[in-house]
């Protein structure tokens, strides 16, 4: 069974369009216009997955992340016309999944969705080892949880995706390549985008230890020693 999407988007041609496109693709579908009716919505229907437009008539969908995210990890793609690296950052910060900026092609914001839907299938393998250790920084499989010098870190769920992939590649360098073939299926210019974008984010909440820049290439987790660890 395809997952139920709740579209949120006030425009009512792009509500419209996408519309028909979900119903096409056999998508079952519920629609909001605005940031109330959304929230209403989400809590009666529980919909897998939230396409969200960031300029509702009644507030931000900043706020509707926001919301969301204090109670649910359902995957949230936004689809908007702001296309300033700010407003991604600040989306994907709050708990935002992937950030599509309009116009936008068809097809891709299908292949996104069914990149979603392929994570939302897979249960994922954790490494053998339940909790993962690089000097300062710790990482619990099971819980999920990420702790630096012994302080909770509150990650995003694409932050926290992320850092696992480089947990079970320390010390080799991932390209830009691979990491946006294994975080989205595919290599967009767009994707290049979202992934400097969260690699700034990720190194900024690790105080830019661990992951270090293979200039033109991609990234690499190092391992840290204790006396990096206790400088820091």
């Amino acid at each position: 069974m395809k997952p139920l999407i709740l579209s949120v988007e006030d425009d009512l041609q792009m509500t419209s369009l996408l519309r028909t496109m979900f119903e096409i693709s056999d998508y079952p579908l519920i629609q909001a216009k605005t940031a109330k009716e959304a929230l209403t919505r989400f809590l009666s229907d529980k919909p897998d997955l939230v396409v969200l437009d960031l300029g509702l008539p009644d507030a931000d969908g900043l706020e509707v992340i926001r919301k969301i995210r204090s109670f649910s990890q359902a995957p949230i793609l936004v689809l908007s016309a702001r296309s300033e690296p700010a407003d991604k950052i600040q989306a994907l910060d709050l708990g935002a999944d992937d950030y599509l900026a309009k116009p936008f092609s068809v097809d891709e914001l299908l292949a996104r969705i069914r990149v979603i839907c392929r994570r939302l299938d897979q249960t994922g393998t954790l490494p053998e080892a339940a909790v993962f250790r690089n000097g300062g920084l710790e990482i619990r499989y099971d819980e999920q949880e990420v702790r630096l010098d012994g302080q909770l870190l509150h990650l995003t769920p694409m932050e926290y995706r992320i850092l696992v992939l480089f947990s079970r590649n320390l010390g080799k360098v991932l390209t830009r390549n691979y990491l946006t073939t294994q975080i989205w299926n595919s290599t967009w210019n767009s994707d290049m985008t979202n992934l400097r974008v969260y690699m700034t984010m990720l190194r900024k909440k690790l105080n830019h230890r661990f992951i270090e820049t293979s200039f033109g290439v991609g990234y690499k987790m190092v391992r840290e020693s204790a006396d990096t660890a206790q400088e820091a």
